[in-house]
């Protein structure tokens, strides 16, 4: 693998020199999981530059606040995956560290109160980051006629022009036959 791609937030070091594995996909879960648990990024940036340039420096603070009442046990294991890929731990690994082990049990809910504060999750959903993300990995999943087709349908949707859809506004859609099939195609 060689090709550089990936979402900025998310992308390994490995992944932006170029030589890289199936590794780097646990540095991306510890950048999950530090979301998760914080409500921001492990690296940050003013543009794409800087932030990959962090990224390459590779050092992962837990200096807010909000990381005081996170367990010794998450950060362990953050640092275990964001980290180089000889140390890097594996899914299987991951699976089995302490903190893990702790919160999920077979057949049960992961409890995010336990973990963490997961208001601090939902702040960072509503950050153009994240919605940035979001786009950029549907970008690289759907061709341009695809995307075309979406605009309509969104266009079509989007009944009063607010540039968001409602609950209501998608219901709609959803009982319109014109609408129909091209929303369950796409769902």
């Amino acid at each position: 693998m060689s090709t550089k791609a990936g979402t900025p937030c998310y992308i390994s070091p490995e992944v932006l020199t170029g030589n890289y594995n199936i590794d780097c996909d646990m540095w991306s879960v510890g950048c999950m999981l530090y979301i998760l648990l914080c409500g921001y990024p492990p690296f940050e940036g003013d543009d794409d530059y800087e932030l990959c340039q962090s990224i390459l420096k590779g050092r992962v603070e837990f200096d807010g606040e909000e990381w005081d009442t996170i367990a010794k046990d998450a950060k362990n294991l953050i640092n275990s995956l964001i980290c180089k890929p000889e140390k890097r731990l594996t899914a299987e690994e991951a699976l089995q560290h302490k903190w893990m082990k702790k919160h999920i049990k077979k057949n049960t809910e992961v409890d995010f109160g336990a973990m963490g504060n997961f208001d601090n999750f939902k702040n960072f959903q509503q950050n153009s980051e994240f919605k940035q993300a979001a786009l950029t990995a549907i970008s690289v999943q759907v061709s341009s006629d695809e995307i075309k087709e979406l605009k309509e349908l969104f266009i079509q949707l989007d009944v009063n022009g607010d540039g968001s859809l409602s609950l209501e506004e998608i219901q709609k859609g959803l009982h319109g036959k014109e609408n129909q099939g091209s929303i369950m195609a796409m769902l």
